[in-house]
């Protein structure tokens, strides 16, 4: 790790870098997003194969994502309860989704998913304009099969716990800043066990100077999401959400659908 450090372009990897730091901001602030843009980014302008864009941005959210969650218990920002019902399904869902894009081509359903995931993020922005501050937050019945799907998906697409799992506990009542904290928290075990199976599977040739870059990028940001997604009201994190979740989704289907 030092060699490929000290080795590394430094000239040519910080547009990477900037990416990183930006997609990681928002990530660790609205509990979805990273995932997203930088398996966009590495899929659809660099022409990096699904499954090594998958397991390249994995490995990078697997200290980013440990980073956010520090910040995010020390901010009080995690409901350990709901934690427990997301993480264990998520893992075991992330793995098998893992194993499937390393060995099989699972980008149909694809376009299905962006368009769902579209539809839900106007819904988030209906729930925004109706909030009111004496919203009472409601504890998620469906948590174990969420947690499946959006590891799932996160692995096989390259990304999608966030704005799968995050939409869906908003859907359901939950305080907007204890699921963001609580998601981005448990995100960590999804994407250690999703990057041990990468590894596993197809080696460590995915980790190019393009994964370097936003690793050093998403680790400066990680810190400051949580400060962020504290000091934001709930309907303000809402609106934020539902845009985020709008805009990755409308284009990540045109990109699909292109």
């Amino acid at each position: 790790m030092l060699d490929f450090i000290l080795n590394l372009d430094w000239g040519a990897i910080w547009p990477y870098i900037a990416v990183g730091f930006a997609a990681q901001l928002v990530d660790g602030a609205l509990g979805m997003a990273f995932g997203v843009i930088c398996s966009t980014l590495l899929v659809s302008v660099m022409g990096v194969a699904p499954a090594r864009a998958s397991a390249g941005v994995h490995f990078v959210e697997m200290f980013t994502t440990g980073a956010s969650g520090i910040s995010h218990i020390l901010h009080k920002n995690v409901d350990w309860k709901l934690f427990s019902r997301i993480a264990i399904p998520g893992v075991i869902g992330g793995c098998t989704g893992a194993y499937l894009l390393a060995s099989i081509h699972t980008e149909a359903a694809r376009p299905l998913v962006m368009l769902y995931l579209t539809v839900i993020g106007f819904y988030l922005f209906y729930k925004a304009l109706t909030f009111s501050q004496e919203h009472k937050t409601r504890d998620p019945k469906v948590t174990v099969p969420l947690g499946l799907i959006g590891g799932f998906l996160d692995a096989s697409g390259g990304g999608g716990w966030g704005p799968v799992v995050t939409s869906n506990l908003l859907i359901q009542g939950t305080d907007p800043r204890k699921t963001i904290g609580t998601v981005n928290t448990a995100e960590f075990c999804l994407t250690f066990a999703i990057s041990m199976t990468f590894i596993m599977t197809i080696g460590l040739q995915a980790f190019t100077v393009v994964t370097g870059g936003l690793l050093i990028g998403g680790l400066l940001a990680a810190p400051l999401g949580a400060y962020v997604a504290k000091r934001i009201e709930p309907r303000r994190l809402l609106f934020a959400v539902s845009i985020v979740l709008i805009a990755t989704s409308m284009f990540s289907l045109y990109k699909a659908l292109s």
